[in-house]
């Protein structure tokens, strides 16, 4: 019996970083692959000023501070906030918050987008609000669930052994909850990287522009790359946050 749980928690482990190495090089093999046909493929005048090395990194370096951006302001709000709704009297307003959380991510990611550009601009701090409404509710959401799901005998343990509030907070219940919140965090930032293509459409950037510009001119091929790198940059991203979840967890639940 206790080799097969001993050999188990290491199987895990193989499977895990096996995943963690795979995942890196088949986006390196695609990306090289697309590097190699953008160098050699019979394009046409429009399509190879589009397709410019040059642009294609500045539309990258857009879409990812679009992402970055908003990111960190999904975490400065989410994740007190969570904590705040999981809190003393403040945990009976955690349905409705909740609810109001959904809505912004029920709505459509485009519609919302442009009726904030109306109210704020066509600009990049629109985009970014549209952003932060759409991505908000999975960190917020499994803030509160990693929190409310750590044994409540621990938590009286802790308190048992003189801790104030605040010190089982960081040093109980944050740290069992690391997982489940790495997680929001980690599908929030998938979101976040799909969602910041539509910026193109209030001229707030980012590599959206390549298919935007790829249907309104009949450019397939333009199409066709935007799409295939901005999934490279969202498995890129969600790989990165493999990595943290993976390094973040406290160790015995690793």
């Amino acid at each position: 019996m206790s080799d097969v749980v001993t050999a188990s928690p290491a199987t895990g482990t193989r499977t895990s970083w096996r995943g963690l190495v795979i995942q890196p090089v088949a986006i390196l093999v695609v990306f090289g692959a697309f590097a190699v046909w953008l160098a050699t493929a019979d394009l046409t005048e429009s399509e190879r000023s589009t397709l410019n090395p040059s642009g294609l990194l500045d539309l990258a370096w857009q879409h990812v501070l679009l992402t970055v951006v908003s990111t960190v302001i999904v975490l400065v709000i989410a994740i007190p906030l969570g904590i705040a709704l999981t809190r003393g009297p403040l945990r009976k307003a955690s349905g409705a918050i909740l609810a109001v959380a959904n809505f912004g991510q029920a709505a459509p990611a485009v519609g919302l987008i442009v009726l904030l550009a109306f109210w704020l601009g066509f600009t990049f701090w629109a985009a970014v609000v549209a952003l932060v409404l759409y991505a908000i509710l999975p960190v917020l959401r499994n803030t509160i669930i990693g929190i409310e799901s750590v044994d409540a005998r621990l938590v009286e343990a802790g308190r048992g052994m003189g801790m104030s509030a605040a010190a089982v907070l960081l040093k109980v219940e944050l740290p069992l909850a690391v997982p489940v919140m790495l997680a929001g965090i980690r599908t929030a930032l998938v979101l976040l990287v799909g969602s910041a293509a539509l910026a193109t459409f209030i001229g707030a950037g980012g590599l959206g522009l390549l298919i935007t510009t790829g249907v309104n001119l009949f450019l397939p091929k333009v199409l066709v790359s935007g799409a295939l790198l901005i999934a490279l940059l969202a498995l890129s991203i969600d790989w990165l946050g493999r990595i943290v979840e993976t390094f973040a967890r406290p160790k015995g639940l690793r």
